[in-house]
């Protein structure tokens, strides 16, 4: 079902027709109960169906009991106009009598100009409710200028029937007076199933799609049931008097392209049943032509497409791409710059339609066409992915295509439609089918055995009910040898090609809710000093939590532009899908910073400005250059944390203090000390040239980088639109697990000789980091030496350019006995002396 803004109308690639700009096309699919009926016989209730197709994976968002025409036509009834005369009070206003066969005879004032006595006409009587699109008006008894007016004779989109205007409807002289407008118009209700389809389930994206799969639940219920497929057996070449040859340039692009002509039709409305059946899923009906080829969308889930015979110059049709800023005009009446990647279907001269996307409008069906070329193709997911996303163009077709349609399916759906056409307008089929389909695609052929499907489930399903769920699928047994099937999947089931699938398919129809849950648990008694991976993780969420953050769990495609400027996260090792949902979504991602970067925004524009968040997450990376091999592609799970605003609400004893660096080095080193890794092994390094961070650090053990933390560079908190500051660490959660599991777990009886302390106040050099100090003091303090803290930092003009003071507090402690004054001493002349030689530092007075 799609959402779409209305500015134009026009037709689509599939003849729909369309009122863009196009914003959005949902993943919700509208099923009617009748219609679904036509091809799979059933008891079902429509709460039954819906609750079988839920437990297939095919989601009933909604059930909705609707009538082809809003409102059902309650209340208007035929009437026959026997009297019209002007209004004496105004212009354009008629004084009418109507008929409307009760024996009453109702007085109406009518504005319509081409009233007149002796028609028959739709009236509303006194109390039937009208629909205008999601408004309503009640008919009432009133006074028009001084006149009477019991009732309101129709125009066709008053009543919803169409869009004129342009006067009231007048009806076949022969039409009963008194009949209910309903009974005229036909119409007919209905339930409406709203089926989500997931983005693997494009095979059910059509009323037979839907069937084949409830036939298959029902089959494995005991309950025979067979899909009733119209037959095209009755199809035929008339004659050949309008032949049209076809080319396709690129058959990577176009897989296959089928087509056949048919002249001599007529374009008019269509009967009532078709309207009827495009009416209860949206659809507004357009003509006899264009609405074959939507029913048959809808009805087989292969898009077509009609031109206009007279429009194909050279009676050539051409399947390619054209230059790069080539104009083209679209049904929307937009002027569009091609790009050189865009598929078309051309003539000798022009194009004419983005293929699988939008036509054009110089080659569609119109009311003078009385003869077309009928296209059933099937094309590249990928072009037409890129083609939709290039010029948000999003139709029904192009929502097919790139997801992945029938190549076998063409020549049925073109049969069908053909015959059709041929029935609804007339004509001839005059040529014979032209099918260009170099590469016929085969079924997939899939080897599983009876004890995987055993496994898998945690159940053993009986052979032969197993067999029946695959015939049912359309999945042919092709060998069966002891505990082993070999299987042909269908082509149209492009998400099942692997063994696993297969079983998937057998578990779905079989039903997830008759696997039991076992009555007992089986379990190894082993013994593990160290945690698990799962525990660790647990572990540090709940330390994270009761410190106040927050998980979040973003998506891992992203956009694959944020890592073009970037040298930390080359835009060359980005995973690029090769059939992107978007350009939002069109890279897996290197980094956990975008997607908490776009958390920050999105809660900072709804007034949450103060947050602590983390999560854990994959990220991907291509490290080789043949993308065509595994070991090129590299995946690692990452801890992220952000910071960002006041540490805490103000209240009237908490005054504002906004986050910062220190409180998150705080929270990094607290996860490091929780896991077990020691001070003592990790090392820290100032980062002085990053396109991510502004400023920060970087922990690690020997080679092995831990975690990289610090404030985000203001370019990319600003690329968000966020003014304040962000503090990010992303620590390698593989790399951490490694180191922790390594760690062993010792008991320190806590010593009973006291810890002395002891400050320096040093002035050092602007590029001498704490870390540098702390690094240089634990190599000469040694065992002595339990603790290091910076406790104030001074810089100002008396110190000179390019120094600063920090005042670090040193812990010392002996386990074996107490220090004393002589001991203390010597340490700190070591250290001062330390400080001194390796990083040029002065003692302070």
């Amino acid at each position: 079902m799609q959402s779409k803004i209305l500015t134009f109308v026009g037709h689509s690639e599939t003849g729909d027709k369309y009122r863009l700009t196009h914003k959005r096309i949902s993943t919700g699919m509208n099923i009617s109960y009748k219609w679904l009926k036509c091809y799979l016989s059933t008891d079902k209730t429509p709460e039954e169906t819906a609750e079988i197709l839920t437990s297939l994976g095919l989601e009933v968002g909604s059930i909705e009991e609707i009538e082809t025409i809003k409102g059902g036509l309650k209340g208007l009834v035929i009437g026959h106009v026997l009297t019209c005369e002007k209004h004496p009070n105004a212009d354009k206003l008629s004084k009418t009598t109507v008929d409307i066969g009760t024996g009453e005879i109702l007085p109406i004032v009518c504005g319509a100009p081409n009233v007149a006595a002796g028609q028959k006409v739709v009236v509303a009587t006194v109390g039937t409710t009208l629909y205008s699109g999601d408004e309503s008006f009640q008919i009432k008894k009133a006074k028009i200028r001084g006149e009477v007016s019991e009732g309101m004779i129709c125009a066709e989109d008053e009543i919803g029937i169409g869009a004129s205007h342009d006067g009231i409807m007048v009806l076949p002289s022969e039409t009963k007076t008194g009949m209910p407008a309903a009974e005229y118009f036909n119409v007919e209700s209905d339930v409406i199933l709203e089926v989500d389809l997931t983005p693997n389930r494009i095979d059910a994206a059509s009323h037979i799609g839907v069937a084949r799969d409830l036939a298959a639940a029902l089959k494995a219920t005991g309950i025979n049931s067979e899909i009733k497929k119209p037959s095209v057996d009755d199809f035929h070449v008339d004659n050949n008097n309008f032949t049209v040859k076809v080319t396709v340039d690129d058959n990577k692009a176009c897989s296959r392209y089928s087509g056949v002509t048919i002249s001599g039709l007529k374009v008019q409305e269509s009967p009532a049943w078709l309207k009827n059946r495009l009416r209860s899923i949206g659809m507004t009906p357009i003509n006899n032509i264009v609405d074959v080829t939507n029913f048959v969308l809808h009805e087989c889930g292969q898009p077509l497409h009609a031109f206009d015979g007279d429009k194909i110059s050279g009676q050539h049709v051409i399947v390619k791409t054209l230059s790069e800023g080539t104009s083209f005009t679209t049904l929307d009446g937009k002027n569009r710059e091609l790009s050189g990647d865009d598929l078309m279907i051309c003539n000798e001269e022009t194009g004419m339609c983005l293929a699988g996307v939008f036509g054009g409008i110089d080659s569609g069906v119109t009311e003078q066409t009385n003869k077309i070329f009928l296209e059933s193709a099937c094309f590249n997911p990928v072009y037409i992915r890129q083609t939709s996303r290039r010029h948000t163009l999003f139709t029904d077709a192009s929502f097919r295509f790139e997801r992945g349609t029938d190549p076998n399916n063409t020549l049925y759906a073109l049969k069908r439609a053909a015959l059709l056409i041929k029935e609804l307008a007339g004509g001839n089929i005059s040529s014979s089918i032209v099918d260009v389909y170099p590469e016929p695609v085969s079924d997939f052929e899939v080897t599983l055995s009876y004890t995987h499907i055993d496994s898998l489930i945690g159940k053993s399903i009986d052979r032969n009910l197993i067999k029946t769920i695959l015939s049912a699928l359309d999945i042919k047994i092709l060998n069966e040898e002891n505990d082993t099937l070999l299987v042909a999947v269908p082509p149209y089931r492009v998400d099942v090609q692997r063994e696993a699938d297969v079983i998937e398919e057998i578990l779905r129809v079989y039903g997830y809710n008759n696997i039991e849950i076992s009555s007992k648990v089986n379990s190894t008694i082993v013994y593990s000093p160290k945690p698990n991976q799962h525990q660790l993780r647990n572990t540090i969420s709940d330390q994270l939590t009761a410190a106040g953050f927050i998980e979040i769990m973003c998506n891992s495609l992203t956009k694959a532009a944020y890592y073009e400027p970037l040298t930390t996260y080359p835009a060359s090792q980005t995973v690029m899908p090769v059939n992107p949902l978007s350009s939002d979504l069109n890279g897996m991602r290197q980094t956990l910073l975008f997607g908490g970067l776009e958390t920050i925004r999105h809660n900072r524009n709804r007034q949450n400005p103060d947050l602590k968040l983390f999560e854990i997450g994959n990220c991907q990376y291509l490290k080789g250059k043949d993308k065509s091999i595994q070991k090129s592609y590299k995946e690692e799970q990452h801890l992220a944390l952000f910071m960002t605003g006041l540490k805490a609400p103000i209240n009237w004893n908490t005054p504002a203090q906004k986050t910062s660096f220190a409180d998150l080095k705080t929270e990094v080193e607290n996860i490091l000390i929780r896991l077990g890794i020691d001070k003592n092994i990790w090392h820290t390094q100032a980062i002085k040239e990053h396109d991510i961070l502004a400023d920060g650090l970087d922990y690690s053990q020997n080679e092995t980088q831990l975690v990289t933390l610090g404030i985000v560079a203001p370019n990319l908190t600003k690329q968000f639109d966020i003014d304040e500051a962000v503090y990010f660490a992303e620590f390698n959660w593989d790399n951490m697990i490694k180191i922790a599991s390594r760690q062993t777990v010792l008991f320190k009886e806590l010593s009973k000789f006291p810890e002395v302390n002891r400050d320096l106040a040093l002035l050092i050099d602007q590029n001498v980091t704490f870390a540098d100090i702390e690094a240089v003091a634990i190599k000469t303090g040694k065992k002595l030496l339990k603790n290091i803290s910076l406790f104030d930092v001074y810089e100002g003009e008396k110190l000179g350019a390019g120094k600063k003071s920090y005042a670090v507090s040193f812990t010392l402690q002996d386990t074996t006995k107490t220090l004393n004054d002589k001991q203390i001493d010597k340490i700190m002349k070591n250290l001062i002396a330390a400080f001194e030689r390796e990083l040029g530092a002065q003692l302070r007075g």
